[in-house]
């Protein structure tokens, strides 16, 4: 693994725990992680179960005792590590989104398709498709319980950074992370929306905005809104807080899209709604375990929506864990994320979702920042899919 900050604890907990619930063909063994500091990164070994550490990432492509490399680092370098692990013969896992621009992820997206035929698999961890819930939400909607869709709405509501005085983090900075909150929540969103419904984004109109331009420098602070001591400098903030767009996907359905870290009171609100002829489909990640059904061809007067509490085996994942009514939590779908990497590994079946699925994300997230560079004009996603 290389970083061990909030996705490296949220890794590595997965690859522990992975095999002893689900009945996999192989058995992660944590190797060794790399980090730039050593007494932390040989803390993060101790406390996260590896059994060793290093501070060059390079080691780890290196070592052929290693089959895979996990990436939990910024995007702004995502294209060099997973690169030269692919060109090592490692199979690569890496964090979303994929890159910092399209172009880089256009880079991996051929370097897995390359390596993909020596026996190299890749996927982007939009862990979010591993909740039960969601996972029976597509279900439905290829079944057809929702008929032809006809809306879709999707936001991903956050508060952490609504204090103007928070400091300073990588995730304000554009070099480093890319965008703000359109590319770090709003990226799952889009991902979902386009995963649950089965089509593609086609364009898009969108608008960002950075509510506090300037942030005071971070001292030792630390994770997601850590205040950590502070000093009295401030520095710029280069990415965006709120981002806002509509969206035409290719099958001809609208779409509207929200992610922001300036909602009050919000603290991990990421919700799906799905609008077709025969119902519609609501989700809130705020209670995780359930997913609102409306059936429009019940008779009158029974019409109403439908608490499904996605516990039972019948549902996506939920087999392998806890008895009926006994829920799972945030760290569940990074566990269900490694098993579907594991079974497809030791099945040589390709994992989803793939380096191309998150290169289409990608697509969708620098269209919205070209149309809220050009005054929020339609920008196409010229896509394969979307052209047929």
């Amino acid at each position: 693994m290389v970083g061990y900050g909030f996705m490296g604890a949220a890794h590595s907990h997965a690859w522990r725990t992975a095999h002893r619930f689900f009945d996999l063909p192989l058995t992660p063994v944590l190797h060794s992680i790399a980090g730039r500091t050593d007494s932390s990164v040989r803390a993060a070994a101790e406390r996260y179960g590896f059994a060793s550490a290093t501070t060059r990432w390079q080691d780890l492509v290196e070592d052929p005792q290693i089959d895979l490399i996990d990436i939990c680092t910024p995007g702004d370098t995502h294209l060099e590590i997973a690169t030269a692990a692919l060109a090592a013969g490692k199979h690569v896992l890496r964090e979303k989104p994929l890159a910092n621009s399209v172009e880089e992820s256009e880079q991996m997206a051929r370097a897995a398709q390359q390596s993909r035929e020596a026996g190299s698999l890749t996927m982007c961890g939009f862990s979010y498709r591993r909740t039960p819930a969601l996972a029976y939400a597509r279900r439905l909607v290829a079944d057809g319980a929702v008929g032809e869709i006809r809306q879709i709405r999707a936001n991903y509501l956050q508060d952490w950074l609504s204090d103007a005085d928070a400091p300073m983090t990588w995730r304000l900075d554009k070099d480093k992370a890319g965008s703000g909150a359109l590319g770090d929540i709003g990226a799952h969103v889009i991902d979902l929306a386009q995963w649950v419904s089965g089509q593609h984004i086609a364009e898009v109109s969108g608008t960002l905005e950075t509510m506090v331009p300037t942030r005071p420098a971070a001292g030792t602070a630390e994770g997601l809104g850590g205040r950590g001591d502070t000093s009295g400098e401030r520095q710029q903030v280069t990415v965006d807080d709120v981002a806002l767009f509509t969206a035409r996907f290719a099958s001809g359905t609208l779409g509207s899209f929200e992610a922001t870290r300036m909602a009050q009171g919000r603290k991990n609100a990421m919700r799906l709604e799905i609008n077709g002829s025969k119902g519609s489909l609501s989700f809130d990640f705020e209670r995780m375990n359930e997913l609102q059904f409306y059936d429009a061809t019940a008779p009158e007067g029974r019409q109403g929506f439908t608490r499904i509490l996605t516990t039972e085996p019948e549902h996506p994942y939920a087999e392998a864990w806890w008895p009926t009514g006994h829920g799972l939590g945030y760290e569940h779908t990074f566990t269900h994320e490694i098993a579907d990497l594991v079974r497809a590994i030791g099945e040589g079946t390709e994992p989803s979702p793939s380096f191309e699925e998150a290169l289409q994300v990608q697509r969708v997230l620098a269209a919205v920042e070209s149309s809220s560079d050009h005054g929020s004009s339609w920008q196409r996603i010229d896509t394969q899919e979307n052209t047929r």
